[in-house]
């Protein structure tokens, strides 16, 4: 069966628990190498996916910048 893929906010929301966790938490080493794993594996996947809505954004908008005068 597939997996559902999470959202951003899912996995924003899996980071903030995790980073809260650790900064609430008594945990051993290993705990906290694996809860420090998990979280650097959820960055890359932000990153990734903020990287991927840029390149859209930009083929979207021609990748054009123009600045805005406001007079």
């Amino acid at each position: 069966m597939a997996r559902k893929k999470e959202s951003y906010e899912e996995k924003i929301s899996k980071l903030t628990d995790i980073v809260d966790v650790m900064e609430n938490s008594q945990l051993t080493l290993e705990e906290s190498m694996k809860k420090y794993e998990e979280g650097i594996k959820l960055c890359n996947d932000l990153y990734k996916i903020l990287n991927d809505y840029e390149g859209k954004i930009k083929i979207l908008s021609g990748d054009n910048e123009e600045e805005f005068n406001i007079e």
